[in-house]
């Protein structure tokens, strides 16, 4: 009887419509919703990033100068100014590719963040996708992107598998005529950066960061570009005169300072350890969970579905007060997955409870 019902649900979930490609964490929220959902790390910015955001507060009135930003962003990955551009967030960042990159073969590779396919849609361009396979733990394989090709973009470590593929693989799909777009906004989620491709300079490739998820300043927009110099003018040509503000600027300054770039370092190190007890935790009751490098994990729910609804256990834990990330609006996954963010102990042990209570477990 379980077996039949898990097949209603497989067929359901290869029904389903495509997905909704604007639909982000934040719309999981609601009063009352234990926040498992939004991978913003922290509830709020480190005190002493808001003192410094303070100290900024009696010069709004002058337009903003990225001159500063720009420097110490080439400082801090090893490249010229020319090679580094401040943007408003890692989605104004999508859609400057989507303007300022001439292409007449983009290509996605999902599961990954969906708006650089919006972006790229809503600029135009029928997009082609590239979809990584559960089997086989969504590695990459640089022979499925087609040789014609002349726009890939990438996630690493990818949002919302987690999944970390080599450098070496990603330069495999760098070649002449073709612009390689990574999103390394979860990249500091790793210790030591490990196969980031952002430092030093490099022909044909971008590479985009984030700082709001790491120092809790998702409603400040603030992140970059580095790489390839030719493309990173063609993306400020692009761009919006005082585009990212004074404020998201001094973040971007003094989110890469040596003492903040340390202590994201040593907070990459708690991560590694509550992610892997979240991990544990829900592999013990029998759930597959993807190996991720980021500060979320995505688990298969198929095991676990009950009824002919495959977002029966996404529902159901929200009835129950806690919000985990649907991850039907993923090209490649469906109902049946759903991404959980890293927490502390004492906030995940609450989630397993309402699992179990959901489940039966």
């Amino acid at each position: 009887m379980r077996r039949s019902a898990l097949q209603v649900s497989d067929r359901a979930e290869r029904a389903m419509p495509d997905p909704d490609l604007r639909h982000h964490g934040d719309a999981e929220l609601g009063e009352g919703l234990v926040d498992f959902a939004v991978n913003v790390r922290r509830t709020a910015p480190p005190t002493w990033l808001v003192d410094r955001l303070r100290g900024r507060l009696d010069d709004l009135a002058a337009y903003p100068n990225p001159s500063v930003a720009r420097r110490k962003i080439a400082l801090a990955h090893g490249i010229s100014a020319e090679c580094a551009l401040p943007t408003s967030g890692g989605a104004e960042a999508f859609t400057l590719v989507a303007r300022g990159v001439a292409a007449r073969h983009p290509v996605v590779v999902h599961p990954q963040f969906t708006e650089p396919e919006h972006a790229l849609r809503v600029a135009g361009y029928d997009v082609d996708r590239v979809v990584l396979s559960a089997d086989s733990g969504f590695a990459l394989d640089p022979r499925s992107v087609p040789e014609s090709a002349d726009l890939v973009i990438v996630g690493n470590p990818t949002n919302p598998t987690g999944v970390l593929h080599r450098a070496q693989t990603l330069r495999e799909l760098s070649r002449p005529g073709r612009t390689l777009v990574v999103d390394e906004a979860f990249m500091d989620a790793l210790p030591d950066e490990a196969e980031s491709l952002a430092y030093g300079e490099s022909s044909g490739i971008v590479v985009i960061r984030s700082l709001t998820k790491t120092w809790g300043i998702a409603g400040l927009r603030a992140g970059y570009v580095v790489g390839d110099r030719e493309i990173i003018a063609r993306l400020e040509a692009v761009q919006p005169h005082w585009s990212v503000s004074a404020l998201a600027l001094e973040a971007i300054d003094a989110c890469l300072d040596d003492t903040a770039r340390a202590a994201a370092a040593a907070d990459a190190v708690t991560i590694i350890d509550d992610r892997r007890f979240l991990a544990d935790s829900l592999q013990r009751r029998g759930l597959r969970v993807v190996e991720s490098h980021a500060p979320f994990v995505l688990v298969d729910t198929f095991s676990q579905v009950h009824s002919e609804d495959p977002l029966y256990v996404w529902n159901a834990l929200r009835l129950r007060g806690y919000a985990v990330r649907r991850c039907d609006t993923f090209p490649g996954l469906g109902g049946r997955w759903v991404r959980v963010a890293v927490r502390d102990r004492e906030t995940v042990e609450g989630l397993l409870r309402a699992w179990d209570a959901v489940t039966g477990g």
